[in-house]
């Protein structure tokens, strides 16, 4: 990846009325897509959030991560001194993940599709909650079985800047300004590549407060 979206803007276009930015290859920033169900999935977080209260997880390493996190799904990402893994249960309360939300599951088919992955039934949802000065240093999403199928990510709250790079650690991040409401689609080719949140700037959202909240949907079994 070597185009910033501060200093060079890629392809732009509009699809079914909503206003696209290409990101990379099979990758697209849906602008405004969740905004008419913003409301409707903060209310099934806050549901989520009262059976699995959001945690601080461990990497294996032993450092305590920043951004709160918590799952809904048939499947849950979690992480401690064992590793990288998804799990049936949550490991705080011993019980299976809240099931997914119908308004989760109907936003996440409708974006892959709208981003050219139709026919996507994602199995997991990771929420995270970022606060000023939070962040999510690069990364690859590899914990999933199938990788055919892309990833679906909801900004919801405060604008983030997402660094979206290429398929190697090094490779120059995009910055990728992301508002309440954008969602963010990458799969095929871009399926691999590095990404993450630079540094969450203060502020604060009429809907969401000094937050932003990020749904995360993958096939992950």
């Amino acid at each position: 990846m070597t185009f910033d979206l501060f200093d060079n803007l890629p392809e732009s276009h509009s699809r079914g009325g909503e206003h696209n930015e290409a990101i990379g290859p099979g990758a697209v920033v849906l602008r405004g897509f969740a905004l008419s169900r913003a409301a409707a999935l903060h209310d099934a977080i806050a549901q989520i959030q009262a059976e699995a209260p959001f945690r601080h997880l461990v990497t294996p390493g032993g450092f305590r991560m920043s951004v709160a996190m918590t799952n809904c799904g048939t499947l849950g990402w979690v992480s401690d001194a064992r590793g990288y893994r998804y799990d049936r249960i949550d490991p705080d309360s011993g019980r299976p993940w809240p099931a997914m939300p119908t308004d989760f599951a109907e936003i996440a088919r409708e974006a892959a599709a709208a981003a050219g992955y139709p026919d996507f039934a994602p199995d997991a949802c990771l929420i995270n909650r970022y606060t000023p000065g939070t962040r999510l240093s690069l990364h690859q999403d590899r914990n999933e079985r199938d990788l055919r199928a892309p990833i679906v990510s909801v900004s919801l709250g405060l604008p983030a800047v997402f660094l979206f790079g290429g398929a190697q650690r090094a490779d120059r991040p995009a910055r990728v300004r992301m508002a309440h409401g954008d969602i963010a689609v990458w799969g095929g080719p871009s399926r691999l590549y590095y990404h993450g949140i630079a540094p969450l700037a203060d502020g604060s959202h009429p809907l969401i407060g000094a937050l932003r909240l990020n749904l995360t949907f993958r096939k992950a079994g």
